[in-house]
């Protein structure tokens, strides 16, 4: 069910997982927060392999150190400063340039985005203890608060719909070494993460269905070697509007990753740029999106989510480097197939900082005939256009990239990517320069 709804925090009706850069204003990023963000990776062995994957081939993946999964509680809550710079003022007034957005930003209890005291009326309701259901969403059977609900409330006045949440209010896994199983806050362990940046080493990994990120009720992300095959062919874009996806090497110089991280509401961005996970930079030249794509329409409706992915063009040739992975139609070889493989992802989520959270062995749990199917890996904001790996032999291949999740009244939310089966037939010609459009160009040639 789409969400249409505007409130304290107005929100747009689709809820697509590109992370939305926090310099701009406050009306653009209370828009962006809800409703768009970046993008998610999945990796998988091979459809011949479908059993459980073993502890060593595990470690073998996902590289480093070997630790026990179980013990590394996982991430899923609320995130700490986001690079919003603070504004200064007297306590108890609404000076700081983040007030008035429905989250609250004060240090000790918030975000951390905003000097003490200056977000006043953001933050009255938790501090003082009094939330309620004043918010018009209130009691709907939905968390509508900000990153952990749809964001069309602000923060304490959907407390029927939000009571099971509240609790990871503010924290992330945003420490470096988190996921390995040790408390490292102040207070609770040896200080070397920030308070409320080590969250599912201090809290655990258990999370509540109603949540809108992580919500198969325990998150299972893990970091991960990024020197290491296939995490290295990932990277982050950010388009030119400062929009930031996840997006996967498929040839030397070219990415996949989703159409919503190329497209705004103002039309195709005028470029960008690929980082790769090891530092390696890229411009993006030249794009592909479906001629049928149309992000208004992808906005507000499922009739088209099988069209968005794009593929990018580089400038610089990364892959001979890192390497890429290949594209497979798994979809095609049947749901039973589909099901069975195991699948890996990466992404940069909103939670774990400027390094990539993977999920191994999550699965395919349905396949729908526009092209998409849903999965039940641990994806959030920021995981956009990540892509979907499975493995063949030493090889990786990609099977999809992530791109949005819907609501679900008598259930938790749903994760949908699209299949390779909607970009496998023109990755050729894009590879070989017959076909795509260069960044800021009016005319160009566009896949059929």
């Amino acid at each position: 069910m789409r969400s249409s709804r505007s409130g304290a925090a107005s929100v747009a009706p689709r809820r697509t997982l590109r992370w939305a850069a926090w310099g701009r204003n406050q009306s653009m990023r209370l828009a962006a927060a809800a409703a768009t963000i970046a993008a998610c990776v999945l990796v998988s062995v091979a459809v011949g392999e479908p059993g459980a994957v073993s502890s060593s081939q595990l470690t073998s993946i996902i590289g480093g150190n070997a630790f026990d999964i179980e013990r590394a509680p996982a991430i899923a809550g609320k995130q700490t400063g986001r690079n919003k710079p603070g504004g200064a003022g007297p306590a108890g007034n609404d000076s700081c340039r983040w007030a008035n957005d429905g989250e609250c930003d004060d240090p000790d209890i918030g975000t951390g985005a905003c000097t003490q005291g200056t977000d006043y009326s953001d933050c009255r309701r938790i501090r003082e203890g009094r939330e309620d259901d004043s918010c018009r969403w209130a009691r709907d059977r939905e968390c509508d608060e900000p990153r952990f609900g749809t964001g069309a409330c602000a923060q304490g006045t959907d407390r029927t719909d939000c009571g099971d949440i509240a609790w990871l209010r503010n924290q992330t896994d945003a420490c470096a070494t988190s996921f390995n199983g040790v408390c490292e806050e102040p207070g609770r362990g040896d200080g070397s993460c920030a308070a409320r940046t080590d969250r599912s080493d201090c809290i655990g990994r258990e999370r509540p269905m109603t949540i809108n990120d992580h919500y198969f009720g325990r998150d299972d992300r893990v970091r991960v070697n990024i020197q290491q095959a296939p995490w290295r062919y990932m990277g982050r874009f950010t388009n030119a509007a400062g929009e930031q996806c996840t997006a996967t090497l498929i040839a030397p110089n070219v990415i996949v990753t989703a159409a919503h991280c190329v497209h705004t509401n103002a039309g195709p961005t005028t470029g960008g740029e690929f980082r790769a996970a090891g530092g390696a930079t890229a411009r993006a030249t030249a794009y592909l999106v479906s001629n049928r794509y149309d992000y208004q329409r992808f906005s507000t409706t499922d009739d088209i989510d099988g069209l968005d992915w794009a593929l990018i063009r580089l400038d610089r040739r990364l892959g001979d480097q890192l390497g890429y992975a290949g594209v497979r139609n798994l979809t095609a070889q049947g749901a039973a197939a589909a099901r069975a493989a195991d699948l890996y992802q990466a992404g940069y989520s909103w939670d774990t900082g400027d390094t990539l959270s993977a999920n191994v062995g999550c699965h395919i749990v349905d396949i729908f005939p526009d092209g998409t199917f849903a999965h039940e890996c641990d994806t959030t904001r920021g995981d956009s256009g990540s892509a979907f790996l499975v493995r063949n032999g030493d090889a990786f291949e990609v099977i999809g990239v992530d791109s949005n999740f819907r609501s679900n009244p008598n259930g938790p939310f749903i994760y949908i990517a699209v299949s390779a089966s909607s970009f496998q037939p023109h990755v050729a010609d894009f590879v070989a320069g017959r076909s795509g459009r260069a960044f800021g160009a009016r005319g160009g040639r566009k896949s059929r």
